[in-house]
């Protein structure tokens, strides 16, 4: 990491659009590959975030909303928070989805040749990061571990996703892919 990085969470506030997104998902029979479009808003919160009087925080919040190319649907809605502990170099994203699903992940900022990356993970049973889920998901579709990688670079955005699911009695690896470009 490196050490000059002040606040990496300052160039993602912004508005942003992606059309090219891909999300390989589970279904019982036969996977499938849903093309989508979204809306990531990411924005400053009016907050100085310190903990135990100790930790301090940079934050910005954000809402993605995403929705199939074939339907328009909303198949997808996540709010939550990106945070920054400049003293420990983590990077930490926290956030939630309206399926009865919390996660907390840390990880890394790098920057390379101009490039800014934050590479966030957890996984089931990990003693620093988190996954709540509902007794339902916990049954039905259990997130075992979750990755995501955001890369900055020249007003574009773009990002990874992996969530190892257990669902429909296997083990499934959900994607999700797309570059954003701010308004």
């Amino acid at each position: 990491m490196s050490k000059n990085i002040e606040n990496p969470l300052v160039q993602l506030i912004g508005v942003w659009k992606g059309e090219m997104g891909v999300d390989i998902a589970p279904k019982p029979d036969e996977d499938e590959n849903n093309p989508y479009y979204e809306v990531l808003t990411i924005e400053p919160i009016e907050l100085e975030v310190e903990n135990a009087e100790e930790q301090e925080l940079d934050a910005v919040r954000y809402h993605q909303v995403v929705r199939e190319k074939a339907n328009d649907k909303v198949s997808h809605s996540e709010t939550g928070y990106w945070l920054w502990d400049k003293n420990e170099n983590t990077i930490m994203n926290s956030f939630s989805i309206p399926r009865g699903v919390n996660i907390l992940a840390g990880g890394e900022v790098s920057l390379t040749n101009n490039e800014l990356k934050l590479t966030v993970a957890v996984a089931e049973n990990d003693t620093k990061w988190g996954i709540v889920q509902s007794p339902f998901m916990l049954q039905k579709a259990k997130t075992l571990s979750f990755k995501r990688e955001f890369k900055f670079a020249n007003n574009k955005l773009s990002y990874t996703q992996e969530m190892v699911l257990a669902i429909y009695g296997k083990t499934f690896t959900h994607t999700d892919k797309n570059t954003l470009t701010k308004e």
